[in-house]
Parts: structure tokens; sequence; C-alpha cells
């Protein structure tokens, strides 16, 4: 890369990939640890900084009393508690913030430098918009818990979700896209495992959505057992719901055994793409790419296990969602890698 004309683009590009991965996992401890409803108010740039002395303290605690998560769970929370949850949503607000800075501001630097070419230019107009709606769609979901119910929509954690998946794959894709510049021929057998690898790809995406349903219905805390839910592999509470579409989408015991069976699903499509990358002759990038997805799929299916049978506390909890991030990441990768160059 230190030859690359695009160095500072690849650079910046790389470095929003980081800070949407730090906000993930930010994300991930702010749900886990219940903080996300703390700040009952959004505001682009008011509540840039944090309250100083008691009486700064006291105004978003007075204003958290009249939510219904206070009201109804947390009605016993002194000051300081509220502190520890506040803090949280804090810091993952502001790092939405900080992302936004560091996006725009290199990017009216380079366009006035005409570091974009036209193409280039349209797909960061893409990254902006796409970075724009997911600061909605956060508030959004966050505005779901403020109503009757102490809890955020399990749809809106998944949109969000995706959300900043979506944002960071596009972003990851342009980086990549400037550091292997050089488009392959199509060949038969690189459209074969590009399209194998396209449906594994779909398969990892509806995995990490059903993962944001298990974290959002709290799935994660029933049937900690493996590889049978309690007793059974398909447990009583599995269709338990009316209409009978529900036990797959809002009932937990469903949702849990969607998310466990998928993960099997996932892991025989990685194994296969990898085994038949292997007996092509491919680039030494793809297999290196296609290697590197194996391994992370491997680890997060164990990883995924002993979160589930630790009943989902927090350090594992947010391990397995970098693990998720990591492997989306590492399809991409190898995605991209069917079509470039090494």
């Amino acid at each position: 890369m230190k030859n690359n004309p695009h160095r500072s683009i690849i650079i910046w590009l790389l470095a929003g990939c980081f800070l949407i991965y730090i906000m993930v996992v930010i994300g991930g401890i702010t749900r886990l640890t219940h903080s996300g409803l703390s700040m009952v108010e959004w505001n682009m740039i008011i509540g840039s900084m944090p309250p100083t002395s008691e009486a700064d303290w006291r105004v978003p605690f007075e204003k958290y009393k009249q939510s219904p998560e206070y009201q109804i769970i947390n009605n016993q929370f002194s000051l300081e508690e509220f502190k520890s949850i506040y803090w949280w949503e804090f810091i993952h607000r502001m790092l939405g913030r900080i992302i936004g800075v560091v996006f725009l501001v290199p990017f009216f630097y380079f366009l006035l430098k005409k570091k974009f070419d036209k193409p280039f230019l349209k797909k960061m107009f893409v990254l902006l918009a796409l970075g724009a709606l997911q600061g909605v769609l956060g508030w959004f979901m966050v505005k779901s818990g403020l109503q009757k119910e102490p809890q955020v929509s399990h749809y809106r954690l998944a949109a969000h979700l995706i959300s900043a998946f979506t944002v960071f794959g596009f972003t990851f894709w342009y980086a990549l896209d400037l550091l292997y510049p050089t488009v392959l021929i199509e060949n038969k057998m690189s459209k074969k495992v590009k399209r194998l690898a396209k449906i594994t790809f779909g398969f990892i995406v509806l995995q990490i959505i059903y993962g944001a349903f298990v974290a959002g219905l709290k799935a994660g805390l029933f049937y900690n057992t493996f590889p049978r839910m309690g007793t059974s592999f398909l447990p009583d509470t599995l269709l338990s719901f009316e209409p009978f579409w529900k036990n797959f989408l809002e009932n937990p015991s469903g949702v849990q055994f969607i998310h466990r069976y998928l993960a099997y699903i996932v892991v025989i499509m990685v194994v296969f793409l990898w085994e038949t990358v292997q007996k092509m002759e491919l680039t030494p990038l793809q297999r290196k790419t296609s290697t590197i997805m194996l391994s992370v799929v491997c680890l997060q299916f164990l990883l995924g296990i002993i979160t589930l049978l630790y009943a989902v506390p927090v350090t594992l909890g947010v391990l397995h969602q970098t693990g998720a991030f990591v492997l989306f990441a590492a399809i991409l990768f190898f995605m991209h890698s069917l079509r470039k160059t090494a």
C-alpha cells in the first residue's frame, strides 16, 4: 500500500471501518448492560458534553425518571446507579458523532483537493446517506423503548445492527477497491465460487439478523444447554405462539432455535466453500481469504456455544457479536478477492 496513489483515502476508509467496529462493540456493551434507554432525548449538537456537577446530573436523571424503564424496572435506582448506565449510552452516542466528523472532514478535504473521480464520488455519497440512515435508525430503535414498554423492538434493533454492518460493508469494499484495483477475467470456475460465496453471504447476513432477534428478545437466557434445548432438540415452547409465523420471529424459543440451526448451516456452507476453493486453481489471495473465513467461522461457532452455556455474560456476549463482525468482514474480503488480483 506504500506506493498506492490512493493511500490517504484508503487509510481514511479503513479508519472509518475500525471506528464502526468499535461502535458495534460499544453498542453491544450498551445493550448487555441495559444502558440504551438511559438517555431519553436525542440532540445532534446539544448533549455533546457530559454532566459534570451534581446539579448537571440531576437533569438527565429526572428526565429518566419519567421513562417506562425507570417507572417499571429501575424505580429504586440511585443517582450513582443511573450514572453507570448513562455513561455507556453517552459514549455510544458520542462515538457516532465522532464517526460523522471523521467521515465529513476528510471527505470535504479530498473533495476540494479533487482526489475523487466521478464514480468514486458517487460511492462516497452512498456512504454519507448510509451513515445518516444509521443515526436515524438508532433513535428510531431507542424510541420504541420509551413508549409503554421499557424494551426496544427487536425488529428495530435488528434494523439498526444491520444498518451498521451495511455501512461497514460498503466502506470496507470501497477501501478494497483502491487496494486491489485490477479486475480479474472471469471463468467458469470463478463464477461457480462467486455464486456459492453469495449464497454463503446471504446465510451469514440472515444469521446476524437472527442474532439481533435473540439479543432483542433476550432469547439467549433460555435453554442454556447444548446441543439440546433443555432435554430435547425441539423444545415444548417452540410452537406456543399464534399465529404460526410468530414462533420464528417473536417467540424467544423459536428465534433461538432458528439461530442455532442457522449456525450449523453457516459452518457447513463455509467449509464447503473453502474445500471448493482448495480444489481450484485460484490466486494466493483468494486461498488466503477463504482460510481466514474458515478459521473465523469455527471460532465464532465455538464462541456461540460457550456464550449460550454461560447465559450470555457481558464479556462473552460482546465477543460473540465481535465474532459476527469479523466473519462478516472475512466473507466480504473473500468475495472481493474473487474479482480482484493479489
